[in-house]
């Protein structure tokens, strides 16, 4: 539906605090034109075509790939951009040590000069989406206004977008409030800014996904956390995965990794033929909404609609649903294409065709020295394009989680697995979590970073008053009821720096152990640092895989002198936060005394 730049009373919402809201933005930035999504087919075909004859979309080959489409974008934004993504809280301990901080009157100032008849000659797209299962009470209106149609069509893809996002919001003014405008690209006038005490985020000068559709890093994680923690739930960087055996029962696992650590893969993985009676159906592959139900369990929605998925690395080895997901009605972005019209990229485990043209449309050839298609290229698609999509996605009583897993990338120390004692250690286990980086994304190999709960970078508030209100959760559910905490390291090597374990689809058999120990059945070994499988055939399967007993001794070591030399970095770490709950570290001290 489209109207006048200032008129809004005949937008399709009965909320007057969107139409005024509608009206104010539209005043500001002086679009030519407002358009109001409804989410429709008939949409979605208009804003395609309009997409292509702009150059904004390039289509791809038909045939191979329908309804798939290439977008490249400026060279100078391909990625998040941390060091211009701000919490502008009223007080800046409100932010914490690991949030960039703005004044909130200032930023609010300097971005209304900036938007100042911004989108003069364009279009503004009111794009109305829910987070969640339609109907939940875990859900959530937002609403993007963005001058941008690539924003408008991932958005599409990413949530539950259109009218049905108006119908459950209907006369309500709780909703987000998130603007966005290109304006001309210039990373000198990029910000990406949220205001949690308003509910607001405002994204300027970046047409890039996790800086332009607000839906998802934004709003699902950093303003989302602020609401959780203001009414009692947790929004987390994390997947669901809902784990069947062979009997039939059905487990649910959310799970959390720093980047590179195969958290897409996990959620979609595909078990090994000696495992071909387990079954894994993905609810979500990057943020669960979480709440103590009425049973006194912890539940869980993925807010999402869509995958917002890294393209180099994924193949069909790594991750064969993904590969056949995005066969159709796919949004690939700075990925390379062939000559005839299809999509390629590094890792895909199929060698580049000759006539291959990079990211930025430009000729490529294997010796030129430069990446065919960018690091961060990405695919949107829809969830349900998924073969192993879990009907629950849909549920909107969410999914009883019994186990959260932590992970990250750790060359020795941190065993295969490892549960923890209890709720609080498992909250110790989670704060202190880290990841060694790679040449690939660091230019530097081993360099551990600490990134709790994989959360780092998306908290909205002070993470010691994270870490507290975790605690606070696990008072709130019944007891007996709280999932079982798991730390897991698939990436451990040996002193040649061999990696000890195969990893991708053969993770299934660590999940099978932590599947047998939310049941109660599974047998587990004391240390130090937490419960472990026993090395023998009690604990991971390992009949047809090609692991010796040496080499699971290995996976599964705990070397006391290793861990002690970990804890002057704990405390380094916890020293850093603010307001950091006692309760870490009384775990610290307990670690310490377990490890002699």
């Amino acid at each position: 539906m489209t109207t006048p730049n200032t008129d809004a009373k005949s937008s399709p919402t009965s909320s007057r605090a969107l139409r005024d809201w509608v009206k104010e933005v539209a005043a500001l930035t002086k679009p030519d034109a407002i358009v109001w999504c409804d989410g429709s087919e008939g949409e979605k075909n208009r804003l395609t075509k309009q997409a292509v004859a702009a150059g904004i979309l390039i289509e791809l080959n038909q045939e191979k790939r329908p309804g798939c489409y290439l977008h490249r974008s400026n060279p100078n934004d391909v990625a998040r951009t941390e060091q211009l993504t701000f919490v502008c809280t009223p007080k800046k301990i409100d932010a914490g040590p690991t949030n960039n901080w703005s004044d909130p009157v200032e930023t609010y100032a300097k971005l209304r000069g900036w938007l100042d008849g911004s989108m003069r000659g364009r279009t503004m797209y009111v794009v109305p989406y829910v987070m969640g299962p339609l109907g939940s009470p875990l859900s959530k209106v937002g609403v993007e206004l963005t001058d941008s149609l690539y924003v408008v069509l991932n958005m599409r893809i990413m949530t539950r977008m259109g009218m049905a996002a108006l119908e459950q919001l209907g006369e309500s003014n709780d909703f987000n409030r998130g603007i966005h405008c290109t304006l001309d690209l210039n990373p000198e006038r990029r910000l990406i800014c949220h205001f949690p005490q308003d509910n607001t985020i405002i994204s300027v000068g970046s047409g890039y996904g996790g800086n332009a559709l607000l839906s998802k890093k934004c709003f699902a994680l950093r303003i989302a956390s602020v609401l959780g923690r203001d009414e009692g739930w947790l929004a987390e960087h994390q997947l669901i995965l809902g784990l069947q055996s062979p009997d039939g029962e059905t487990t649910y696992i959310s799970a959390a990794f720093p980047s590179a650590c195969g958290k897409t893969n996990l959620a979609m993985l595909t078990p090994p033929a000696e495992f071909k009676d387990w079954k894994i159906f993905t609810v979500g592959d990057d943020i669960a909404w979480m709440r103590v139900g009425p049973d006194g369990g912890l539940w869980a929605v993925n807010p999402e609609n869509g995958y917002f998925g890294v393209a180099p690395g994924t193949s069909a080895k790594s991750n064969l649903n993904a590969m056949k997901m995005v066969q159709h009605d796919t949004i690939f972005t700075n990925v390379a294409m062939t000559p005839d019209g299809d999509v390629w990229w590094e890792g895909m485990d199929v060698p580049p065709p000759d006539g291959l043209l990079d990211w930025q449309g430009r000729p490529w050839k294997k010796d030129s020295g430069v990446k065919a298609a960018h690091p961060n290229s990405r695919f949107t698609t829809p969830m349900r394009n998924n073969p192993a999509w879990s009907p629950s996605a849909d549920d909107p009583r969410g999914v009883p989680i019994s186990a959260i897993i932590f992970g990250g990338r750790r060359a020795s120390t941190v065993p295969l697995v490892l549960e923890s004692i209890d709720w609080t250690h498992g909250v110790f286990m989670g704060a202190t979590m880290g990841s060694e980086t790679t040449a690939a994304a660091s230019g530097a190999v081993g360099v551990l970073r600490r990134d709790p709960m994989a959360m780092l970078p998306f908290c909205g508030y002070n993470m010691g008053d994270y870490f507290a209100h975790w605690l606070e959760i696990g008072n709130k559910a019944e007891p007996g009821k709280l999932p079982k905490i798991f730390y897991v390291n698939w990436f451990r090597k040996d002193e040649g720096g061999r990696f000890l374990w195969p990893g991708f689809g053969e993770n299934s058999r660590v999940l099978a152990w932590v599947f047998e120990r939310c049941a109660g059945r599974g047998a587990a070994s004391e240390t130090p640092i937490g419960l472990i499988p026993p090395v023998d055939g009690e604990g991971i399967d390992t009949d047809g895989l090609d692991v010796s007993a040496e080499d699971m001794a290995e996976l599964l070591n705990v070397d006391v002198a290793e861990w002690k030399a970990q804890l002057p970095q704990f405390r380094a770490h916890l020293a850093q936060f603010e307001n950091l709950p006692p309760e870490l570290h009384e775990q610290l001290d307990a670690l310490e005394n377990r490890l002699g």
